[in-house]
């Protein structure tokens, strides 16, 4: 399976997915627009090794709720990311048994010799 899921709106995603031309073959998830299921965020998990290697402590929500105070369990942030699409780090591209988890370059780059 090839599968990322990005958020259309967002300008990195945007030049990310224009940088990789992913092809027909590959699954293209606006995770604003197409809520993720609670088993795509578990399998995102046990493709990344844990919730925290995909929430993204950079989201807007997460200073002005107050997360940035409290320790989040892995419980707690799965949830979050189930609930709200802006704690994911994006994009997440998942290529067959191997996942690629945000906007880094080292991430894009090492990403683009699966796609």
């Amino acid at each position: 399976m090839k599968k990322i899921y990005h958020l259309s709106t967002c300008s990195t995603c945007q030049r990310i997915l224009k940088e990789l031309k992913p092809g027909p073959e590959v699954i293209l998830q606006d995770i604003k627009s197409e809520t993720m299921s609670p088993s795509q965020v578990d399998e995102m998990k046990g493709l990344a090794g844990s919730y925290e290697a995909l929430f993204s402590k950079r989201a807007v929500k997460y200073k002005s709720l107050g997360l940035k105070d409290k320790n989040l369990t892995e419980e707690e942030m799965r949830q979050w990311i189930i609930e709200e699409y802006t704690f994911l780090k994006r994009p997440v591209i998942i290529i067959d048994e191997r996942i690629f988890v945000g906007n880094s370059k080292k991430v894009v780059e090492a990403a683009s010799h699966y796609i």
